[in-house]
């Protein structure tokens, strides 16, 4: 029988007798009323922030929109790889700020430097404003640490979650056919894979589970405008070559993006790459941000993460 984590279940009883409350009284989601939600949701779950040796910020200068980063260097006097991380939030809510202690964390745990992008956002920036943005963070990322004075291993690694865990695969989907990119590992974190939701997940888990299909389709209706092909743009269906990098997918059972997740890693497996697929049978999507509730499962994926890019 299928169960969600018990510490997991009194928020989401709170939290769907209050949007079925919303719903009745006309409620539309906004992207102010988004953002804020999930602003909440991290301070309130995300408490813990670990020191880090050193935290920079920086810009990749590009030709189109020069795009912020932050650094977080975890330790002193080492050098070491770089990791770059998309965070997660359907393209529409989310930035660096807000994400900074589960930055703070990858990068103690991993070893790495953690490059963290503030990629332009929809609806303010449509589909692929945010594909440009990453890209551009990717190609230019040794000139901006050489910019900022930091020591650095020339590795570097991609990872993201949900929707930055799109931006991360179509980062390694990109640079396959360019060869003064080389990715060496990615790490996609209940990713969002396919963007034409077609799949029994998207139906299976459509409801109840905090990203519900009404909520993910209007996230997907803010980021792409109507004459956009989804389908060209979902890192699922792009080429699947040797060139890719050594890849792990988490995917959780109750998530509506659960099955694209289990099909890209065997894809990546196919062609002949390194894959590895860790499933949390009782999670929910994005569990990372409730790691007050959870901190065992956040550890997990952290410690996962290490073993993965050292490996």
């Amino acid at each position: 029988m299928r169960k969600v984590n018990d510490r997991l279940c009194g928020f989401l009883d709170e939290y769907n007798r209050s949007m079925k409350e919303l719903y009745s009284k006309g409620f539309e989601f906004n992207p102010i009323n988004v953002r804020e939600s999930t602003e909440k949701i991290l301070a309130k779950y995300v408490t813990d922030i670990p020191q880090v040796a050193s935290v920079h910020d920086g810009m990749v200068y590009s030709s189109g929109y020069d795009v912020p980063v932050r650094v977080f260097v975890p330790y002193p006097d080492e050098v070491l790889p770089v990791l770059v991380y998309f965070h997660g939030g359907g393209h529409v809510v989310g930035n660096v700020y807000s994400f900074d202690p589960i930055c703070r964390k990858i990068a103690r745990e991993t070893r790495h430097i953690v490059v963290a992008p503030e990629y332009r956002l929809a609806p303010e920036n449509r589909y692929p404003s945010a594909v440009t943005d990453c890209y551009a963070t990717i190609i230019g990322v040794w000139k901006t640490l050489d910019r900022l004075g930091l020591y650095y291993q020339p590795s570097l690694s991609v990872a993201g979650d949900s929707a930055g865990g799109a931006l991360a695969a179509t980062m390694s989907h990109l640079a396959q056919f360019d060869y003064s990119v080389n990715i060496k590992k990615q790490i996609l974190i209940y990713p969002v894979l396919d963007y034409t939701m077609h799949l029994r997940s998207h139906e299976e888990n459509a409801v109840g589970y905090f990203l519900e299909a009404r909520k993910s389709t209007w996230y997907l209706g803010q980021y792409f405008t109507e004459a956009q092909c989804r389908k060209t743009a979902s890192p699922l269906f792009m080429d699947f070559t040797a060139a890719l990098p050594e890849t792990l997918v988490f995917t959780v059972e109750f998530c509506p993006h659960r099955d694209t997740g289990g099909i890209y890693y065997r894809k990546v497996e196919e062609v002949g790459v390194r894959s590895e697929n860790i499933h949390f049978d009782d999670m929910i999507h994005p569990f990372l941000i409730f790691e007050d509730l959870v901190k065992k499962e956040c550890a997990q994926v952290y410690s996962s993460m290490n073993r993965f890019l050292s490996g």
